[in-house]
């Protein structure tokens, strides 16, 4: 069975995507530093990898048409966060470096607080701290 599992995703520009996502705190793996054809995204504490393709080397890889992340969502990265104010937190930082947020920090039932953002390729995200003590099990 696999070792790693790895998500790739196209972005129209690598420096532009480092510096949102550096900006909102998120790391980079230092294999890829240096290089302008791709960004290891750092997810995590166990170091889960997306990667960041030039959109004409991802499709190179696909050899299929890109999404269009105006009109349709592919896939919804969720992330978790330790609490109510990191969510509040990460969705300032979206804000401040461009990302678009199209779902405010809001209840999503008892015991989860969350919230959605775009990056600036247009991939969605969402953010949620769910605080396990308050959420009813079935």
């Amino acid at each position: 069975m696999s070792k790693e599992l790895w998500i790739n995703l196209p972005v129209k520009d690598i420096d532009k995507s480092k510096s949102f996502f550096a900006a909102i705190g998120f790391s980079f793996h230092p294999r890829h530093e240096n290089s302008k054809d791709v960004a290891g995204l750092v997810i995590g504490e166990k170091n889960m990898l997306i990667m960041l393709f030039p959109e004409a080397t991802f499709q190179s890889f696909t050899q299929n048409e890109l999404a269009d992340t105006k009109r349709g969502t592919e896939v919804l990265f969720s992330i978790d966060a330790r609490s109510r104010e990191e969510v509040d937190e990460l969705v300032n930082q979206v804000k401040a470096a461009g990302g678009t947020v199209f779902s405010e920090p809001r209840e999503h039932g008892p015991g989860m607080y969350g919230a959605g953002f775009a990056d600036l390729d247009g991939h969605r995200w969402n953010v949620l701290y769910m605080d396990m003590s308050k959420m009813q099990m079935e």
